[in-house]
C-alpha cells in the first residue's frame, strides 16, 4: 500500500463528513468520496439511493459530477470511505467514471472506517481499462 499523505487525511475528512449526509435508506450502507482534482480543490459526494434501485447515484459519481460542475476537469486522487472493516472500493461502473477522468497512474483510497486504508492505482482496480484516450479525434 503507498504511504497516505497529509492531503489524504484531508481527503478522508471531506468523505466522511459528505458521507454522513448519504441517503441510504434502503441498503443503510453510506459512502462517501472526496477527489482532488487537477485545479488544486476538493470535491465531494455521497451515495444518493432510490426506491428504483438503478436509479441512485454513487458517492464516486456524485463528486465526479460536483468536480465537473466546479469546473475541474482531471481527477489527480480520489478517497472513498464507507462502512465497516473492508476497504470500500468502487463498484465496476464507477472505476470506469473514474477512468474517464484520470490516468491508471491515478491513486484510489478505499477505506472501511473500521479498518485500514488500501491505497492502489486505477490500473490495478481497472486492469487494461477503456479510456478517452482510445478514441481517435473527430475531424472538425
Amino acid at each position: 500500500m503507498a504511504s497516505l499523505t497529509d492531503m489524504d487525511a484531508r481527503l478522508f475528512a471531506a468523505a466522511e463528513a459528505i458521507r454522513q449526509k448519504a441517503y441510504a435508506p434502503y441498503s443503510n450502507f453510506a459512502v462517501g468520496a472526496a477527489i482532488l482534482a487537477d485545479d488544486g480543490q476538493i470535491y465531494a459526494g455521497c451515495n444518493i439511493e432510490n426506491a428504483a434501485y438503478p436509479q441512485g447515484n454513487c458517492a464516486e459519481t456524485s463528486a465526479i459530477a460536483a468536480m465537473i460542475a466546479g469546473g475541474a476537469r482531471r481527477i489527480a486522487r480520489i478517497y472513498v470511505t464507507g462502512p465497516g472493516a473492508m476497504p470500500v472500493t468502487p463498484c465496476g461502473g464507477c472505476r470506469q467514471r473514474i477512468r474517464e477522468f484520470a490516468d491508471p497512474e491515478t491513486v484510489i483510497i478505499s477505506h472501511g472506517v473500521e479498518g485500514d486504508p488500501l491505497a492502489l492505482s486505477l490500473g490495478e482496480l481497472l486492469p487494461h481499462s477503456f479510456g478517452p484516450d482510445f478514441l481517435t479525434p473527430r475531424a472538425s
